[in-house]
């Protein structure tokens, strides 16, 4: 008896095959979806309870603050902070940050005042933002001296007076504005008067003429303002600056006025400022002169050189190992054009 053939079996047809495979693919995916899900989950609770980005974030802000910190190295207006005063306050800096080493101790008021080693005649007179060395042999200033804080080089709280006149501290003989009329030089300041912005009586002082020199307008309103303008730059990088500048006093020197006020064949600018435990120093003799499109550090030169010009003795409080070392080179990295 012949057996009986059973049903033959449907195929799956190729529409159920490709819907299966879809299918497994979508499941796939979605569990992958959801390990990412579960992993950026777990990453977000994780920085919400240890926000390390965040805690060193704060601390570079710190460490930068504390980077751009200077010591006070003088009062305005007085005599300057006392030795004892410095003293005490670099101990009470190193109390609260012992990893901050600095030589702030060493200053005292008027750490910018420099010493005359030649014979030039002098009257010192402080004022409110400089402390200037009056010659009265020829009606201008041997040096003119002061600190310039970065508070100070970016404070716009008062105008130009541009009010020239006689300095009523002055004892004897001294330049008028009737000296310099039709002269062909300008009433060239060595403080400039945009670094007294910080204080009214300052700014009004600044144009105290011990405080001006004949400098030829090329020379006033070209190299000699840059050179103002770079200083107001670094006072803002570096904290606090000490300058000291004036003219270069020769016994040739060119008169002009009725008052017989000398013209100097060049003026210079020393300045100085603090990192960490070391000085920092750099120097400039100009011509009186226009140097038209002169780059200014092609201008550099050290302290020693304007020393041996001018016989005077540039920042005479600095200890004298630190002093000979910063003023015999110069250290390029240490300054910024």
């Amino acid at each position: 008896m012949a057996k009986k053939k059973g049903k033959p079996q449907p195929r799956k047809s190729k529409k159920k095959r490709a819907s299966s495979f879809m299918s497994s693919v979508k499941k796939m995916l979605l569990g992958v979806f959801a390990v990412v899900v579960c992993f950026i989950g777990v990453l977000f609770i994780y920085n919400w309870f240890y926000p390390v980005s965040k805690t060193r974030l704060v601390e570079k802000k710190q460490d930068r603050a504390e980077a751009i910190v200077r010591p006070k190295i003088s009062d305005k207006g007085g005599s300057g902070t006392s030795g004892k005063k410095a003293a005490q306050a670099t101990k009470n800096k190193q109390t609260t940050n012992p990893k901050k080493e600095t030589s702030a101790y060493t200053f005292q008021g008027g750490a910018e005042i420099p010493r005359l080693k030649n014979k030039q005649k002098e009257q010192v007179i402080k004022h409110e933002g400089y402390t200037v060395s009056y010659n009265s042999d020829y009606k201008i200033a041997n040096w003119v001296a002061y600190e310039l804080t970065s508070k100070e080089a970016t404070s716009k709280k008062n105008e130009r007076s541009n009010k020239f006149v006689s300095d009523p501290m002055v004892k004897g003989a001294t330049a008028t504005n009737e000296d310099y009329t039709r002269s062909g030089y300008d009433r060239g300041h060595m403080a400039p008067a945009g670094d007294m912005k910080w204080s009214a009586k300052a700014m009004r002082e600044s144009f105290y003429l011990s405080n001006i020199c004949p400098q030829k307008p090329g020379l006033n309103r070209g190299i000699w303002k840059e050179l103002e303008e770079q200083s107001r730059l670094w006072a803002k990088d570096y904290g606090s600056l000490l300058i000291a500048t004036g003219p270069v006093i020769t016994d040739n020197m060119k008169r002009m006025g009725k008052n017989r006020v000398g013209v100097p064949g060049a003026f210079y600018k020393v300045i100085c400022y603090v990192s960490g435990s070391e000085y920092k120093a750099i120097a400039f003799i100009l011509e009186n002169k226009d140097y038209k499109k002169t780059s200014l550090k092609s201008m550099v030169i050290p302290v020693d050189s304007v020393e041996k010009v001018t016989g005077i003795d540039f920042f005479p409080a600095v200890p004298d190992e630190q002093e000979r070392v910063m003023e015999a080179k110069i250290d390029w990295d240490s300054w910024s054009f």
